[in-house]
């Protein structure tokens, strides 16, 4: 088997607060495969962009780890002094933002600020650095390149920002690219292509890709595989097709019948009743039990681990071997 890339294990991200510390991400684990699409999908405040945004530990204070490993390539880097993880960050592991406005400079032409990057990673005379921004810039799809490097961000379209966003991360061929929700501000037709650039970019870079949204279209579309969180845990974790065809944990049963499908007409869609408990009201045993309809006696005073149901594994007591439905 090939050796995971990345190892997350048992990660907890926490906020200390005069009421106490509310822990909003809780002992997740998940690998991933070099060259793999590894899909982090839920509902806002499960905890998506803060497990992604802890593995690269640019956590916004109060915001910290309080547990957990984060192992790239073999080596711990949760722990790794800012200074040492700001090598890291870029080179290694490239990011893609949600918003490319809050990732580029608007004082900046997109020339310096890719160039810039390249140098910071790389030793490059200026020339050289130049001609690999264009390539880069070549490569995401950008018209004109050798005119177009010398613009400055406001004279870009959202699309076109979002893709000098992937060029930026992609800029020194990191082994690892974290993309947060990087097609939520755009419009349906640029959502196809950015995915479809993402996903070759990184295939002829051999990256790993966390790809973080909370639209299962992008998730089918693009990934391998897919985890589903809630509550800052892992619901469930499996392949793709698996997941969506055959979901076991019932809130990914529910999100799923909440889709609309094109093969047949319904009156209504169907929802999952009440909302995401806020961090600092959890319940008891299963986060879900409040809104589970197959909620049992355990839900309520177990929290469950990740059980195997075959292809994919399920935070449900439903598929413990002593549990009789």
């Amino acid at each position: 088997m090939t050796q995971p890339l990345l190892q997350v294990r048992d990660l907890i991200v926490e906020f200390p607060t005069r009421r106490g510390t509310l822990t909003a991400v809780n002992k997740v684990s998940f690998d991933i495969a070099p060259g793999e699409v590894l899909g982090v999908v839920g509902e806002s405040g499960a905890g998506k962009s803060l497990t992604g945004t802890a593995v690269i530990n640019l956590l916004e204070p109060p915001g910290r780890i309080g547990g957990g490993e984060v192992i790239l390539q073999g080596r711990r880097i949760d722990n790794l002094p800012q200074e040492e993880m700001r090598k890291i960050r870029g080179k290694q592991i490239g990011m893609v933002f949600q918003d490319p406005l809050t990732s580029l400079n608007p004082l900046y032409t997109i020339g310096e600020q890719l160039t810039e990057t390249i140098q910071t990673h790389v030793k490059m005379s200026d020339a050289d650095a130049r001609a690999r921004a264009i390539e880069l810039l070549t490569e995401v799809g950008i018209p004109a390149p050798g005119s177009r490097i010398d613009a400055y961000p406001h004279q870009f379209s959202g699309g076109m920002r979002q893709r000098v966003v992937i060029a930026l991360a992609l800029a020194v061929n990191p082994v690892l690219v974290i993309a947060d929700e990087p097609t939520t501000a755009l419009d349906v037709s640029v959502q196809a292509q950015i995915i479809r650039l993402l996903k070759k970019t990184c295939a002829e870079h051999g990256a790993a890709v966390m790809l973080i949204t909370h639209d299962m279209g992008v998730i089918a579309e693009t990934a391998d595989r897919v985890a589903v969180m809630y509550a800052g845990r892992i619901a469930e974790i499996g392949p793709v097709r698996e997941v969506i065809k055959t979901p076991r944990h019932p809130y990914t049963v529910g999100l799923m019948a909440s889709i609309p499908s094109l093969a047949h007409e319904a009156d209504r869609l169907q929802q999952i009743d009440g909302s995401m408990p806020r961090l600092m009201a959890i319940p008891r045993g299963c986060a879900f039990h409040p809104r589970c309809p197959k909620a049992f006696d355990r839900c309520y005073e177990e929290r469950p681990e990740l059980l195997d149901t075959g292809k994919t594994r399920a935070a449900c007591w439903l598929y413990a071997e002593e549990t009789v439905t």
